[in-house]
């Protein structure tokens, strides 16, 4: 095995920069070129048909089948001219990837040979095998069926030769197996409740969309160092490897020159990008070693939820031919930070104003307080499922260190924004309000709040929800997380509270109470009820931590027991308000989860044992017989005096080998044990948590002494590429 590593180093040396084939003109020329946008539909369908898709893309409306048949035609012309031979439905199954099955576009002509078809119908529907997704107990697996359905919110895009259609994904009785359905159904609950609220404010105001700006960090390791690690090969981390002694203490590799190699990889992704229409905006050296961050311009957030699901999928690809493999893991290597998928959430409307943005009267600043207000108000209410709909095994290892929010979800709004909040709550009267009160507010308050967010320039980098500036970041999602599970529950639960939001202002104006004073007066209501979830400071301390369980916040870390929270009363309620999951649904979400969970540990678990009792103790043996050898030819070469002296620390060396060799073989043989016994609960969550809490808890003292005897072994017979090879050769 030692030799796979050396070589693999020595590939690593002789990989150049790839030179990258750059199209002719301008981005703008080629950006998009493979996506039947709305440019593409006006070439392609008839006036009616392109209205018709249109009213589905900017009204919500649907189509009609034949309809369906004009566009099939009009997209099938397209991506012919593409060399395009087969066509895919595409879409998220509930295993944090995406699946598709390719069709071609061919038929039987009735005289022997095929014709190049395609109809509204295998457009707008197909049936695809469901039975090895996974359903959470929602179909058997004898009952294949499974329908894919078209989603033209989400335009459809060539990858090589394939057409590649976006679809939601659900059971033969219409309960969803994808995250996509449920997706659609939360920013519908948000349109609809924030279009109400807009109301109050501009009755231009017919439509409201979420937007989502992503962040998507990686690592990047050379192919032939992926390929001499079974953990990285496997379970995507590295589940032993000690520390190299450099590493980001320097802070030297955050936002310095890229290397060539690297730049000539990112390069080539992002044509690759613009073809498809991904406005990849950002790219640079993350803290770690080999750690790396892409960020695209906002998008309305279905379409940003796709877009990063296939930024994914091309990266891996493009990082193939650039000889590196690239890491989603959330920390796939010890000591030094881990990846997270930082997600910028906003609302705007079909009048073009940001909802979490002030404007340039009290009128538009009083707006952008209500929206500001009601989202702490969603938070601090479902902290707890917002936690759970980015808790998985991966990103239980990088939230909580001094890198990445806590297992805890508070709000940063700085210090100047929560000084304006907390005037808004000493002025605002709850009975009636004078004219001279009400002046007084909107220009000591109200009207000051874009020179306040002028000013507003900090960021609270250990905030898990901060504020900054005109949107919301939630840096909790884990880097590789389909970023539909944050944002289905993100936007359902704001449309909860902007639902209740109205009914409380609306029972205050049936009592004659203006409708100014009334939004102000839930307003001060609600600012007062999110005290607890409201922090400035550094989450990443022990002080915060113990103020937060005083504040009533939850700080569970243990992911199973979050994942029970998806069927809380609190939660129920709010799904079957917003109409995105009915009860069994979210059981069987749950149990997915639960079922991920314990599977991932599971891998992992066996991975470990393999390579330590495989490749890590042979080695190890081997060495110390050496080592035995060596003493053995000493003590007939040297007197016993100076054999005892000199032969000491040899046999020093032995002896502590043989105590961490037996160590390990112990520990192994009891995480064994311990595996079969949860193997053996019938209850998936049981289950899960004896994984967390028992199994996994092995993993780190077996890796200890795994890594000590890194540190003993001759180098030239260490089998595994060490960090300081996989963190710094490019």
């Amino acid at each position: 095995m030692a030799i796979l590593r050396f070589k693999a180093l020595e590939e690593a040396f002789s990989h150049k920069p790839m030179k990258v084939e750059i199209p002719e003109g301008k981005t703008s020329d080629y950006y998009g070129m493979r996506v039947f946008d709305k440019g593409k539909m006006q070439k392609y369908l008839s006036k009616d048909a392109y209205e018709a898709v249109v009213g589905v893309l900017d009204f919500g409306q649907r189509i009609d089948r034949k309809v369906a048949d004009q566009v099939a035609t009009g997209m099938k012309a397209w991506a012919m001219e593409h060399g395009v031979t087969h066509y895919t439905h595409w879409f998220h199954p509930l295993t944090e990837g995406t699946a598709e099955k390719h069709d071609a576009f061919v038929e039987h002509s009735g005289s022997g040979g095929v014709v190049e078809a395609f109809s509204g119908k295998l457009l707008v529907q197909q049936e695809p095998d469901a039975s090895s997704f996974p359903n959470g107990g929602i179909r058997n697996t004898f009952e294949a069926r499974g329908y894919t359905a078209w989603d033209p919110s989400s335009p459809a895009f060539i990858i090589d030769r394939t057409l590649c259609i976006p679809t939601i994904f659900i059971s033969y009785t219409g309960e969803p197996l994808d995250y996509k359905t449920p997706l659609l159904k939360a920013l519908n609950a948000l349109d609809k409740a924030a279009v109400d609220v807009c109301q109050y404010f501009d009755k231009d105001v017919s439509k409201v969309i979420a937007t989502l700006g992503w962040e998507q960090e990686y690592f990047l390791i050379d192919a032939g160092m992926y390929n001499a690690r079974p953990d990285l090969m496997m379970c995507g981390r590295t589940m032993l490897g000690h520390e190299s002694a450099k590493n980001q203490q320097l802070e030297d590799h955050y936002f310095g020159s890229i290397p060539q190699r690297v730049a000539a990889f990112m390069q080539d992704f992002e044509v690759e990008a613009y073809r498809l229409g991904i406005p990849a905006k950002t790219r640079h050296n993350e803290v770690a070693p080999n750690q790396f961050e892409l960020a695209p311009i906002f998008e309305e957030c279905n379409l940003a939820v796709d877009h990063n699901l296939l930024v994914m999928s091309i990266m891996s690809n493009v990082a193939r031919k650039h000889n590196f493999r690239i890491l989603m893991h959330e920390k796939p290597f010890k000591g030094v930070n881990g990846s997270g998928k930082h997600c910028n959430w906003s609302m705007s409307t079909n009048t073009g104003v940001n909802l979490l943005s002030p404007g340039k009267n009290p009128k538009s600043n009083l707006q952008f307080i209500t929206f500001l207000v009601n989202t702490l108000a969603a938070v601090q209410k479902h902290a707890v499922l917002l936690k759970a709909s980015i808790a998985t095994a991966g990103n239980q290892h990088r939230l909580g260190a001094n890198e990445a929010p806590p297992a805890i979800i508070s709000a940063f709004l700085g210090s100047q924004i929560t000084e304006m909040l907390d005037q808004l709550v000493e002025k605002v009267s709850e009975t009636k309000m004078s004219p001279d009160e009400k002046t007084s507010l909107k220009l000591d308050v109200i009207g000051r709040i874009p020179e306040i967010l002028l000013d507003n320039t900090d960021r609270n980098r250990t905030s898990p929800f901060a504020f900054t500036g005109n949107r919301f970041e939630f840096r909790a999602v884990g880097s590789s997380a389909n970023t539909a599970a944050p944002m289905i529950v993100l936007n359902s639960i704001m449309a909860e509270q902007l639902k209740s939001f109205k009914q409380d202002v609306d029972k205050l104006i049936d009592k004659n109470v203006k409708k100014d004073e009334a939004i102000l007066q839930v307003i001060k209501k609600l600012i007062t009820e999110t005290e607890k979830i409201r922090f400035d400071g550094n989450n990443y301390s022990d002080e915060w931590k113990k103020e937060a369980v005083k504040r009533g916040l939850n700080v569970e870390a243990c992911v199973p027991k979050l994942l029970d929270s998806y069927l809380s009363k609190q939660t129920l309620e709010l799904f079957r308000n917003t109409k995105v999951f009915t009860e069994r649904e979210l059981e069987a979400r749950r149990d997915i989860k639960f079922e991920m969970y314990t599977k991932k540990i599971q891998i992992e678990s066996r991975i470990l044992g393999d390579v330590v009792l495989n490749h890590v103790i042979p080695v190890a043996i081997e060495y110390q017989s050496m080592l035995m050898d060596n003493v053995a030819k000493m003590k007939a070469l040297f007197s016993e005096k100076e054999f005892k002296e000199l032969s000491e620390p040899r046999m020093e060396l032995i002896r502590e080998m043989s105590e961490h060799i037996s160590v390990i073989k112990r520990k192994v043989y009891e995480m064994v044990e311990m595996r079969k016994k949860a193997n053996s609960l019938e209850s998936e969550s049981e289950k899960a948590i004896m994984y967390s809490e028992k199994v996994q808890s092995f993993f780190e003292e077996i890796r200890y002494h795994s890594d000590k005897l890194e540190l003993i072994v001759d180098d030239e017979k260490w089998p595994l590429p060490k960090y300081r090879e996989m963190l710094f050769i490019r």
